[in-house]
């Protein structure tokens, strides 16, 4: 019997030694996200931060306290020492004791939890407003009252990779799923106030950094903010199933100094995203060899800004591009033969709309209908070229070619 108690008592002290290495280890990485809920960079978010670790050193106390006395117990009252066991039952003061210790540490946790949550839900005296819009799968951004307005979708690296037989080893792409081609972009120091809804099903609009999640529902407008306080690059992602690419849906928000913050707006404002993207068709062609282009993130009108109109491009450099336009956003509802996911989203295999007016296909691309979302973040090189290749692929043989300023005109 000396053997096993010589043993319990190594137990006991290899217990109390984890646990203190254990909180002294908590203690020191609590900052750390890998390990932890992060941090994050706003007041709301450090009130979040204190109250999970508040929570989580009352269960550490809890466990603690809990586990001594269940081992105590089996250590000083087994068989061999008290054969004999104790006859009484009751305690009244011990049972008013473990319900009011209870009761006082859900309160003291309810209190500031309560004071936090009414902190959230108060978007009053908003410096500014940005609308955000679901989509499967991309987010648009419109900041309100400053005519900016642009849609953020996977990176193209990314969304390369991802496609089954790529090739591409994901690990080779930085911030693999994590990263977006248009960030949304916020000016530190000032109070932004969120509209957030949905514009087909039900996403999640979830921003760990910034202590912000919230669901995006079609036909309702749920409100958010954020004051972040310092700057630099936070990703997040939707985190609701909302289809089949919900994995494919990351947000990241760039934070700038008021003075960065101000010159970006000025140049999305001024169009020089427009500019870029008004090239010659062919070039097109070639960017979208990229899939998912995303053209300029700005409220402007690019036939008005377009110095020449573009040459017709050779329908067959339209179909391989369009192969490729086609594999990174539609095959996933539409399949790779065209066949498509019926009732939802039917067969292009002899549709009437890739065999009917190319007009109507041009516009049902861009603006969508029924369960299929609009595009218009698409180029316009690469809606004629997917259009073109939807229309002659498939076994469909209409024999036509869209062009990038067919679709400019219908956008």
């Amino acid at each position: 019997m000396s053997n096993l108690n010589r043993s319990l008592r190594a137990a006991a002290v290899a217990l109390t030694v984890g646990f203190a290495s254990l909180a002294a280890r908590a203690a020191d990485t609590m900052d750390n996200a890998y390990w932890n809920m992060p941090k994050g960079v706003t007041d709301v978010s450090h009130e979040v931060f204190a109250l999970h670790m508040a929570a989580f050193w009352v269960c550490v106390v809890i466990g603690v306290v809990v586990f001594g006395v269940m081992f105590y117990s089996v250590f000083a009252h087994r068989r061999s020492k008290h054969p004999v066991p104790a006859t009484f039952h009751h305690s009244t003061l011990v049972e008013i004791i473990w319900t009011a210790i209870p009761f006082v540490i859900l309160i003291g946790l309810a209190v500031p939890a309560a004071g936090t949550l009414i902190k959230e839900y108060d978007t009053r005296n908003a410096d500014m407003t940005i609308k955000i819009t679901g989509y499967q799968w991309k987010w648009q951004y419109e900041y309100v009252g400053e005519n900016v307005s642009f849609f953020s979708t996977l990176e193209k690296r990314a969304n390369e990779a991802r496609q089954l037989h790529s090739g591409i080893d994901p690990k080779t792409v930085p911030n693999y799923l994590h990263d977006v081609d248009n960030y949304l972009v916020l000016p530190v120091g000032k109070k932004v106030r969120f509209l957030l809804t949905s514009n087909d099903v039900i996403h999640g609009w979830w921003m760990p950094d910034l202590a912000i999640k919230k669901d995006a529902i079609p036909g309702f407008i749920n409100e958010m903010w954020t004051k972040i306080n310092e700057p630099g690059i936070y990703r997040g992602q939707c985190t609701v199933l909302c289809g089949r690419d919900h994995g494919f849906m990351p947000i990241v928000v760039e934070a700038k100094s008021e003075a960065d913050y101000a010159a970006w707006l000025e140049k999305m404002k001024g169009g020089e995203t427009v500019a870029a993207a008004t090239t010659t068709a062919s070039d097109a062609v070639v960017d979208s060899a990229q899939p998912a282009a995303v053209e300029a993130p700005v409220e402007a009108a690019p036939v008005e800004v377009a110095a020449a109109p573009a040459a017709a491009v050779d329908k067959d450099d339209l179909m391989k591009a369009g192969a490729k336009v086609y594999a990174a956003n539609c095959q996933v509802c539409h399949q790779a033969d065209g066949t498509g996911l019926p009732p939802s989203f039917p067969s292009l295999v002899g549709g009437k709309v890739v065999t009917g007016p190319i007009d109507a296909h041009i516009t049902q691309v861009l603006k969508g209908k029924n369960a299929m979302p609009p595009f218009p973040q698409l180029s316009d090189a690469d809606v004629a070229a997917v259009v073109t290749y939807e229309r002659n692929a498939f076994g469909n043989k209409v024999g036509d070619a869209a062009q990038a300023g067919q679709v400019a005109k219908l956008r």
